[in-house]
């Protein structure tokens, strides 16, 4: 699934979504293209609206997220998401409006494909140059504004203009190949190492007493899950809530993402489990 969203602004925590678009793509090739305004409950911001060309008199009517949440739950089962720059907002503040909605769409079960850091890794720049580099036009000529459907459709192109010139039957250089393969393309376009979408908890190498990685029958280091913030940051999550358990219910009852509070307490509920 490809999508792009417009939003009232870029704070994942309060701002929310106005626009979602994305297009369905199933195995057998066909396409289902889906385009939803969203009434945010909160003002537009005026530079918002000139930049999209949506107001509050435009979602006025429209359902709210909580509205629509279940439908999208069912909608997204089984899909994994391409996007641009999505990893980064798209989907942290998508997951936000689910949770917000009371609905739990677990996303770290989905291979997510960001088709900005694949044109960064490859080219090294934003989606009008990637529209251009890829599609060999302006999107200006192709499309006429700034609009989640829009850039949804640029981005669907540009990700199989992408695989097309990676091709490895048309790439002579190995280090430039693509695989056109969801595993491959969701692990190549990703390049951090959050457990949370925030980065507040990230994966690290698991250490011996004396400090040395652990590893696994394969020979590959053991991760862990460890705070990446606060006076705590570098350390086992694990360990911390086991040993300063108050600090579980400063972070939920902090200014943290739901998605935050949401991978702690995963963390926290499976560790009882193995008691």
């Amino acid at each position: 699934m490809v999508f792009d969203l417009e939003t009232t602004g870029l704070d994942i925590v309060k701002d929310k979504i106005i626009q979602l678009s994305y297009i369905k793509v199933y195995p057998d090739g066909e396409e289902n293209r889906v385009n939803i305004l969203i009434n945010p409950g909160k003002n537009i911001p005026d530079e918002v609206k000139c930049l999209t060309g949506i107001g509050n008199e435009d979602v006025a009517d429209k359902p709210t997220f909580k509205d629509i949440a279940p439908r999208l739950c069912e909608d997204f089962k089984g899909c994994d998401f391409a996007g641009f720059n999505s990893n980064h907002f798209d989907i942290p503040i998508l997951a936000e409006e689910f949770l917000r909605a009371g609905v739990d769409f677990d996303f770290s079960k989905c291979h997510l494909i960001d088709v900005q850091t694949i044109f960064h890794k490859m080219e090294k720049r934003n989606l009008a140059a990637a529209y251009k580099f890829y599609c060999g036009k302006k999107m200006e000529e192709d499309f006429k504004a700034h609009r989640a459907d829009q850039d949804t459709e640029a981005t669907y192109r540009v990700l199989m203009g992408q695989l097309d010139k990676y091709n490895p039957e048309v790439e002579p250089d190995p280090e430039r190949h693509l695989q056109n393969d969801i595993s491959f393309l969701s692990e190549f376009s990703s390049h951090n190492n959050n457990v949370d979408f925030a980065g507040r908890i990230i994966w690290a190498e698991k250490k011996d007493n004396n400090g040395n990685t652990i590893l696994d029958n394969n020979g590959k280091p053991v991760m862990t899950e460890v705070f990446n913030f606060g006076k705590h940051k570098g350390e086992s999550v694990s360990l911390v809530l086991k040993y300063d358990p108050g600090y579980y219910g400063w972070i939920l009852n902090g200014d943290f993402t739901y998605n935050t509070k949401q991978v702690l307490t995963r963390i926290r509920l499976r560790n009882s489990k193995l008691l």
